[in-house]
């Protein structure tokens, strides 16, 4: 199944994963209308900025809800970036707020403490904790691109199948049962992005 849903929740950067996920071969119909996301057969949520305004926006024309039923029905779900911290319980950005709570975590800012320069931006190393379809094809210790403040404390460790090493190790990639997550940008990870975006689409 190649048809594709890319949610809009208002926040910009859908161009970019629009054409990278048509370069692997899907059928993207971009929308925020929360009817077309229930029909969706597969899904893509991909964000920037801060989680509550990315949530707020979604909220305002029911994308919260329709993401919540169809992933219920068993239908596939990539979040991308802020996409893959809306998946979790809450979110620490401007304040405390709800996410999806489709994963078990919280989503926290960097301590100013860490010895690394906040925002995390540019190339990084994920280390592959278990086999995943989505990394399927993917080496351990493939450079994929960040660009992030916060991060996800997932709740679970059976949930993560990847991790990064940016003063501290945390969850960059994330799956349970139909839902997945990526905190780095595929679209922007060249050959290895565009491999992890093949994988959700042809899954």
């Amino acid at each position: 199944m190649k048809d594709i849903v890319l949610i809009d929740a208002g926040t910009g950067n859908l161009r970019s994963v629009q054409k990278a996920l048509e370069s692997v071969g899907a059928n993207v119909f971009r929308t925020e209308d929360a009817d077309k996301v229930l029909n969706a057969k597969k899904v893509v949520l991909p964000g920037v900025g801060a989680f509550g305004d990315f949530i707020d926006g979604m909220k305002a024309n029911g994308l919260d809800d329709a993401v919540k039923q169809v992933v219920s029905r068993g239908v596939p779900m990539l979040g991308i970036c802020v996409g893959m911290q809306a998946l979790f319980e809450i979110g620490e950005e401007m304040g405390e707020h709800e996410g999806l709570g489709l994963l078990r975590g919280t989503v926290v800012k960097f301590a100013d403490t860490l010895s690394v320069k906040i925002p995390h931006t540019g190339w990084n190393q994920v280390q592959v904790k278990k086999e995943a379809a989505l990394f399927d094809q993917i080496q351990d210790g493939a450079y994929v691109y960040f660009n992030h403040s916060f991060y996800c404390q997932a709740g679970d460790p059976s949930d993560v199948i990847a991790e990064v090493d940016y003063g501290i190790r945390y969850a960059c990639a994330v799956r349970r049962e139909n839902v997945f997550g990526v905190q780095f940008h595929p679209e922007k990870s060249q050959a290895v992005g565009l491999r992890i975006l093949k994988n959700f689409v042809e899954a």
